[in-house]
């Protein structure tokens, strides 16, 4: 006997139920709207019940459209566990390896690719970079490269670093103001699309009554518009001290926001050939800036 329902069927359910839309949805799977709108209509026709109630502002699941959207989650789980075992008795360390990091950390990643591509040539590297944390548990990306504090207990890895924050402003920005004191000086500050960050963190406990002249959504943007002058900025010690026209400070009353970076990824994944012998490469290269990452690097500029 045919089945009403196949494993397709029910990634577009739950697709429709988490994205609340067809058109989220058609992006979630790749797809078209119309598609989206062809397939449900045609699993609701078989199955002779409706999963979803049609608003003008999205698509919410019927009490039998949530039984279905549970049941495909579950189904969804099982599914990716299977493609990490299976993916971990990989042998031979070839193929593509998503990697996902932060668009700063994406320039000292590229500086180590061509000497990657060198020691493994079968390995394609897949670069992936935001500022979210990738779900590696959904195989969304298979290695991240992240600066955090503390990385999830779901991830397995390694700590390579410190990861060193200071104060930076141009030398013409310094040349107008000698203020010692930081909070009459002009801040770059950044939106809440970073909210959740350390820096954002740090300027909400030490520059309360500071004035902020611009906000940025991206770490580049921060250090560029420090660079053009525009006022001081807090930024990681990799990003500032590779800026000729930036130099740090060092106030002393204010504690230094604390990171560190981290290279993950899942533990049905890390026996992987591939995996392992990425993470293995990356390790070392990564190793190699520690200097840079913890705000040691010979040369940095200092006030």
């Amino acid at each position: 006997m045919n089945s009403l329902l196949d494993w397709n069927d029910l990634r577009l359910v739950l697709a429709v139920a988490r994205e609340g839309s067809l058109s989220g949805a058609a992006r979630r799977l790749g797809v078209t709207h119309s598609t989206v709108f062809r397939r449900l209509a045609t699993i609701e026709d078989a199955i002779g019940t409706r999963l979803f109630e049609r608003f003008r502002d999205g698509y919410a699941p019927t009490p039998a459209g949530e039984i279905a959207a549970a049941s495909a989650a579950r189904l969804e789980d099982e599914v990716l566990a299977l493609e990490r075992k299976l993916a971990g008795r990989d042998l031979r360390p070839s193929g593509p390896v998503r990697i996902t990091t932060t668009d700063t950390l994406g320039a000292v990643l590229m500086r180590h690719l061509p000497a990657m591509r060198a020691a493994h040539p079968e390995i394609q590297p897949e670069i992936i970079f935001s500022n979210a944390m990738a779900n590696l548990t959904r195989r969304e990306a298979e290695i991240a490269i992240r600066p955090t504090p503390a990385p999830s207990e779901l991830l397995v890895g390694r700590r390579i670093a410190d990861i060193a924050h200071a104060v930076y402003g141009s030398r013409a920005y310094l040349a107008r103001r000698v203020d010692r004191d930081l909070s009459v000086h002009d801040w770059i500050g950044l939106d809440d699309a970073l909210a959740g960050t350390v820096i954002a963190g740090w300027m909400r406990e030490n520059l309360r009554s500071a004035r902020t002249v611009c906000r940025v959504d991206a770490l580049p943007a921060l250090r560029d518009a420090a660079a053009a002058g525009l006022g001081l900025a807090l930024l990681p010690c990799y990003v500032g001290d590779l800026v000729p026209t930036l130099r740090r400070l060092t106030p002393k009353a204010l504690a230094e926001p604390r990171s560190a970076l981290w290279l993950l990824t899942h533990d049905d994944l890390k026996r992987t050939a591939r995996i392992r012998a990425s993470l293995d490469f990356l390790a070392r290269a990564l190793t190699s800036e520690r200097a840079l990452f913890e705000g040691k690097r010979a040369g940095s500029a200092r006030r």
